[in-house]
């Protein structure tokens, strides 16, 4: 990444102000910036295209068609995605932290009812996606964002795909490792919402026991399996 990419203020295609970068992975970046045309901030997560002969980011681009589709107050808004200097760009609303963050932080009591909010904020999530044919696919805490009034939305769809077909296969290799329901485990290629809610379970009991449900108990049971 290049010291202009990290610059604190510039401009992105004459609309959008770079302020922070709020965190990097392999194929890119998420900044907060300021939407200048309507004076909200925005959360913008830039993807590297790689070389011409890589091709589109066909996950990206599945993200954004599902994410065109899924209307639902539990589910990260896109506004905007455009392509910008050999990068695809996707412009979503600010959320201020994601629920990873809440329950590694131990400053902040999660009591029963904030635990029972989270929880049912995230089923209503999923709900709405199940009820559209869509599998997440990727639950877990930190792409469960958190606004600035508590309010709790389901991100991150790369890994979301339309179900209902009952001969449609899809890879086992999918959630975080601690999220994963048995049958992926065992390298299912055939399955339904239960992944996700498995995930949302085990979500819930990190939020009571502020660490990974069953980590040990999992980590054993991927040894035996290979």
């Amino acid at each position: 990444m290049s010291e202009v990419d990290h610059q604190p203020t510039k401009k992105v295609a004459d609309r959008y102000l770079k302020c922070e970068v709020l965190g990097e992975g392999t194929y890119g970046v998420v900044y907060k910036a300021i939407d200048t045309k309507i004076g909200k901030t925005v959360a913008i997560k830039k993807i590297r295209l790689g070389k011409q002969k890589e091709g589109v980011n066909f996950t990206a681009l599945r993200e954004i068609k599902l994410l065109k589709e899924l209307k639902d107050p539990h589910i990260i808004e896109l506004s905007d995605a455009f392509f910008h200097k050999g990068n695809l760009l996707l412009v979503f609303e600010f959320m201020e932290t994601d629920l990873e963050a809440v329950i590694r932080d131990r400053n902040i009591v999660l009591s029963p009812a904030d635990i029972k909010s989270y929880l049912q904020m995230t089923l209503k999530g999923l709900a709405y996606c199940h009820k559209k044919w869509v599998l997440h696919r990727d639950m877990k805490p930190n792409n469960l964002l958190i606004g600035q009034h508590g309010q709790l939305k389901l991100a991150d769809f790369g890994l979301a795909r339309i179900f209902g077909s009952p001969n449609r296969r899809f890879t086992h290799q999918v959630f975080a490792r601690w999220y994963r329901a048995p049958e992926l485990l065992f390298g299912a290629k055939q399955y339904g919402p239960g992944v996700d809610v498995w995930a949302a379970a085990c979500i819930f009991a990190e939020l009571l026991l502020r660490r990974p449900f069953l980590q040990m108990l999992i980590f054993m049971l991927v040894l035996v399996i290979v």
